[in-house]
């Protein structure tokens, strides 16, 4: 996609750059009021070690599964047609809180150190439902390298429906939709909600797709997601609306409805483990998808990935690896595949960090290799976590003052998006509903958006 006025949006990126330092001091007093005495740092990962060996690299491999175009224009068709991103943001309806209007279990949720430059809670009763989690970030500024979709800067940001809780009906269960983030003004962001589902029936309709949407990337037009064994591929050149409100998805009488939801968004594809089924039991089988982001510093950019195991003794070391997307023309934002569709990873490593929740990689300029960030969760649910910097050398992470520990990063954080035209690393927190181990807390609480200067990130370092 095509944008005009370039050079102007990247001066207004770095106007918007500007104004973070004085946001920033507002934050830090906030900050400073976190109790971080009941939080464990870990013990450090050291370097990351290379995965090379073909059997082991052959383990991440992935088969392009893409829906065909009919099928999804029937839809399109039956739909009325598509709508824009432009449009979802227009017709946003609900409010995020600015830092100064979140309670004091949000604000607890920042990290330590380094201090958030920007904080965002959400309207109270999405902050507040123990039914949907707040999973995963990604922006405009993954989408294009001017940080703008359009007209628009935007955040997406992934929830799943809880199916633990009592009573939901197994219709409702494990349910996916995106927060679509009007960012234009950083003091006011609104958004609207989006429902992730499937084409069936040739396009004459469609289902839920369910996952668990730990992790989400916008390159480009398209949008990739994680779905435990599979990453799942949406168009956003393809949002639908439905015309019934109700609490079916699919064609009911009259239309389609969307469980309430007034757009969704259809799968176009899918990209498949070929090794099998994936376990968490350790890491030497088929890895489960977790965390994924960008890094459009490498050549081609590339889509980051990493797996995550449980709590307690279980506990064990992660991979984290890259696929290549395609540069190939009609591929745009679509992964790179050989001659049988195949999609294999350029790059692969083991980190001894833990209860992976995020993971980044990042090259700086006349760098020999690019810095891997990994986000890692607390043993103990209600921590702090810690964010390290991991490369062939060793790794380092932020000490807090309060404690001398490492456990400085937010709580319950989930998903990591480095927004190049701002510098900022943006993630989210989880809230109560969710332990650092993946365990259930009780009430909800404690949800934030929040983005940080990667830079400052570097600065705190050990």
């Amino acid at each position: 996609m095509k944008h005009r006025g370039r050079h102007r949006r990247r001066r207004r990126g770095r106007a918007l750059r500007a104004t973070l330092a004085g946001t920033a001091l507002a934050l830090t007093a906030a900050a400073t009021l976190i109790s971080t005495s009941q939080a464990a740092g870990g013990n450090n990962p050291g370097s990351l070690a290379p995965v090379t060996a073909a059997a082991e690299t052959a383990k991440f491999r992935l088969h392009d599964d893409l829906t065909e175009r009919g099928t999804l224009d029937t839809l399109t068709r039956a739909m009325g047609g598509n709508v824009g991103v432009h449009d979802v943001l227009a017709s946003a309806d609900r409010t995020m809180r600015d830092h100064s209007e979140c309670d004091a279990a949000e604000t607890a949720a920042l990290p330590v150190k380094p201090t958030a430059t920007r904080a965002y809670c959400w309207d109270q009763e999405d902050a507040t439902t123990t039914q949907w989690l707040p999973r995963s970030v990604t922006t405009s500024g993954d989408a294009d390298d001017d940080g703008l979709w359009g007209p628009d800067r935007v955040i997406l940001s992934g929830w799943a429906r809880d199916g633990r809780g009592s009573g939901d009906p197994a219709a409702h269960r494990d349910l996916a939709r995106i927060a679509f983030i009007d960012a234009n003004d950083p003091a006011h962001l609104t958004y609207q909600w989006v429902l992730l589902v499937a084409p069936r029936a040739g396009g004459k309709d469609f289902d839920a797709v369910r996952t668990g949407l730990s992790g989400m990337v916008w390159y480009q037009d398209k949008l990739i997601v994680t779905a435990h064994d599979s990453l799942l591929v949406f168009d956003l050149n393809r949002i639908l609306a439905a015309n019934v409100g109700s609490s079916a998805i699919g064609r009911v009488k009259g239309g389609y409805a969307a469980h309430g939801y007034q757009y969704v968004l259809p799968a176009i594809g899918s990209y498949r483990l070929t090794g099998g089924p994936c376990s968490t039991a350790d890491d030497r089988g088929v890895p489960c998808f977790s965390a994924l982001s960008l890094d459009r510093t490498s050549a081609p950019a590339s889509l980051v990935a990493s797996e995550w195991f449980g709590s307690g003794e279980t506990r064990r070391p992660a991979r984290v690896w890259r696929y290549p997307f395609s540069t190939v023309p009609g591929r745009g934002g679509l992964l790179a595949t050989d001659e049988r569709g195949d999609v294999r990873a350029t790059e692969a490593y083991e980190t001894d960090a833990t209860g992976v929740r995020g993971v980044l990689s990042y090259r700086r300029s006349g760098a020999v290799s690019a810095d891997w960030y990994i986000d890692r969760a607390p043993s103990v649910g209600g921590r702090h976590g810690t964010l390290w910097r991991q490369n062939a050398s060793g790794a380092k992470a932020a000490t807090c003052e309060a404690d001398e520990t490492h456990a400085c990063w937010g709580r319950h954080t989930a998903s990591l998006s480095y927004w190049q035209e701002t510098g900022e690393l943006w993630t989210l927190t989880e809230g109560a509903t969710s332990g650092g181990d993946g365990s259930a807390l009780g009430s909800a609480g404690g949800r934030v958006l929040y983005a940080v200067p990667l830079d400052a990130v570097d600065d705190a370092l050990d």
